[in-house]
């Protein structure tokens, strides 16, 4: 066998995916704000895109329409002025512009800068800005101040120290010694003590919110007790003596312990439960989050009907005046006949994709409303079992492309605004043969929790057993899944004294 490098030709079939259809496949995976943000760019990169104006569209219709008789027509409520003619240095030389490159026509970029200007949100103050602006009230030294801010960069926004003090003492004798080689200061450097970083702790955790500073949960809650004063009561006691037990609800343990009835510690803990386990998020500095529908459902005369909730969306169209001059191709070389053709096929297929975009999701929500149109009337215990391949084969779509139209869309029903998610869950068999969705099993558990005796509280086999009369079908694993779910604890650690 004889080695080496060779060439051959050979054929062979490859699948290779269009770029256009990656960019078919982002626009359907964009929620509105960033559809409509995408459409302002190409606007500004592609010149053969224009807006649609509201007077394009009036002309439009009146084209489509036979010109009414001058009685047929409504007087205006306030006559137009007449607008001045445009002399020649006005107007803009479209051809001038394409053959230059888009580069002239001052008119343009001035459009451009008022049209696409954002506002910039301005930032709030967080946690360490309301500490430092405590510790600047305080009469500390240079060293207390420095150490002090050493402090508050290592607290998170939870209001909890993120590390140890021995990890914050090092690091700042560690900035006097590089502080002492730069300046060149004769003689050692006073490093900071143990005791001096326990005593500056002991300041900080005197700051609002209290609480601030603390290590872990026990001492977050001993801080915030000691604020209010109840240092030395039973819940102060309890926490500082008595916290594991505490948290596993051992009522029984902690009252032989402390000799009181389990009534007085279930008492205590229901005060412990009303401290503020995270201090320091109510100074978070965290942006909000604003849903705008994608979709819009209404009941109208017994029927629901859908609307695209996208009114503020750029309606785009071909440029006329771009399209009649790169007609003449004859004026062009080549580069510019690539340019010319490689943007307006780019804006012909961005209207067509913008066009399917809107067909698809009202393909899908259409069907989503006729499959769930219990939940409309009922709630959420009319919600029924829905997978996004049961949709797909309904309307002729792949599954992925029904992933990518309901994933972060909302949709504005009289249920409430909802993700379009929300409507998908798995199912459950009952005893007629019909299905429920696990959302609605969820709801019904959750009520039944919430209506139990606080003093008997139902087991998860009690749970199955009481959805088993319903005719719902499900074993006492699932049930436990769907507890944990919903946050809701066990029945032990449910029960009151």
């Amino acid at each position: 066998m004889r080695t080496g490098l060779q060439q051959t030709t050979g054929l062979r079939q490859e699948l290779k995916v269009n770029p256009r259809l990656y960019q078919a496949m982002d626009l359907l995976y964009m929620p509105l704000l960033d559809l409509q943000q995408h459409l302002k760019q190409e606007l500004l990169t592609n010149p053969f895109l224009e807006l649609v104006e509201p007077e394009d569209e009036e002309e439009d219709s009146s084209d489509a329409d036979d010109v009414p008789e001058p009685q047929d027509m409504a007087e205006p409520e306030a006559p137009a002025e007449p607008e001045p003619e445009k002399s020649g240095d006005d107007e803009v030389d479209w051809e001038a512009v394409l053959l230059d490159g888009f580069e002239t026509g001052g008119q343009r970029e001035e459009h451009e800068q008022q049209e696409w200007h954002e506002p910039v949100t301005v930032a709030g103050r967080d946690l360490a800005d309301h500490l430092t602006e405590q510790l600047s009230l305080l009469a500390l030294s240079p060293r207390q101040a420095f150490m002090a801010e050493e402090f508050v960069g290592n607290i998170n926004d939870d209001g909890y120290l993120a590390c140890t003090l021995e990890e914050i003492r090092d690091g700042a004798n560690q900035v006097l010694r590089r502080e002492a080689e730069e300046r060149d200061i004769d003689g050692e450097v006073p490093e900071f003590s143990e005791e001096e970083i326990e005593a500056l702790l002991l300041i900080i955790q005197e700051l609002d919110p209290p609480g601030v500073g603390a290590r872990n949960l026990r001492e977050c809650l001993l801080l915030q007790l000691r604020a209010d004063g109840q240092a030395d009561s039973l819940a102060g006691r309890l926490v500082a003596e008595a916290f594991e037990e505490l948290i596993a609800r051992r009522w029984g343990e902690v009252a032989k312990r402390f000799g009181i009835s389990p009534q007085a510690v279930q008492a205590a803990a229901d005060e412990i439960a009303k401290l503020d386990p995270k201090p320091g998020l109510r100074f978070s500095a965290g942006s909000d989050n604003y849903i705008i529908p994608d979709l819009v459902v209404e009941k109208i005369d017994g029927y629901y009907h859908i609307f695209l909730n996208d009114g503020n969306l750029p309606r785009l169209k071909i440029s006329r005046i771009y399209t009649d001059i790169a007609r003449d191709k004859k004026r062009f070389d080549t580069e510019s006949k690539d340019f010319i053709a490689t943007k307006l096929n780019s804006a012909n297929w961005m209207i067509q994709a913008i066009e399917q975009r809107r067909q698809t999701m009202l393909k899908v929500m259409h069907y989503i409303v006729d499959r769930q149109r219990e939940f409309f009337e009922r709630g959420v215990q009319g919600l029924r079992p829905l997978t996004l391949r049961e949709v797909a084969e309904a309307v002729g779509m792949h599954e992925s492309t029904v992933s990518r139209v309901t994933n972060e869309k909302f949709v504005q029903t009289p249920r409430g605004v909802l993700p379009l998610k929300f409507f998908f869950s798995s199912g459950l068999s009952t005893s007629d043969g019909d299905d429920v969705s696990a959302r609605g099993i969820k709801d019904q558990i959750e009520k039944l929790v919430s209506g139990e005796d606080p003093r008997n509280p139902l087991t998860d086999q009690a749970i199955v057993e009481i959805l088993q009369e319903t005719g719902v079908q499900i074993a006492r694993r699932t049930v436990a899944k769907y507890r944990d779910q919903l946050g809701v604890l066990p029945a032990r650690m449910r029960k009151r004294v």
